[in-house]
């Protein structure tokens, strides 16, 4: 065997036996934290479809998917955290490609492992943001918006704009 034929056949035998290095190193889920102050907010996960993953209270860990399982199908989720008396947050966690998909197939796997393997396993991805913290901002508006309230208020200490719009009863 010449010098070409080993080199050939070490190339190729390398590619198939580190073929998809993202495959070999990654995984197809991922741990994400999400807490919030105040605790106990209401946490739910959509993802891309509008399908609810998950539903629950901060402080937690959820694990998500990395990919729909389909060629390049990185998933997308939105995250709502929502306390009565508190602002409503919405937080997007997206998949994108990882270093080992990105480096490691150009050194190892090839082409194979980086336009088949990889994208059909999904374990190219890194869910991003990995960890979400927020703080829930007071709510400027009134829980009560739209219901009709009764307020009790001597006549001294009424506004002189209202005192035009009384009516007596007997």
């Amino acid at each position: 065997m010449n010098l070409k034929s080993l080199l050939i056949n070490t190339i190729v035998g390398s590619s198939i036996l580190f073929q998809g290095c993202a495959t070999i190193m990654g995984n197809d889920t991922q741990l994400i934290g999400i807490k919030s102050n105040p605790n106990q907010a209401n946490i739910t996960i959509t993802d891309e479809k509008g399908s609810i993953v998950f539903s629950g209270l901060t402080p937690t860990t959820v694990t998500l998917a990395k990919s729909d399982g389909t060629y390049f199908g990185g998933k997308v989720y939105q995250v709502q955290i929502s306390k009565p008396g508190f602002e409503t947050q919405n937080i997007k966690i997206e998949a994108s490609a990882n270093g080992w998909y990105i480096f490691g197939n150009l050194v190892f796997g090839g082409l194979l492992g980086w336009l088949i393997i990889d994208p059909l396993s999904g374990k190219m991805y890194n869910l991003s943001p990995e960890d979400i913290g927020t703080t829930l901002n007071k709510s400027s508006v009134s829980e009560s918006s739209g219901v009709m309230q009764l307020h009790i208020v001597l006549l001294e200490n009424l506004e002189d704009r209202y005192k035009s719009k009384l009516v007596a009863i007997n």
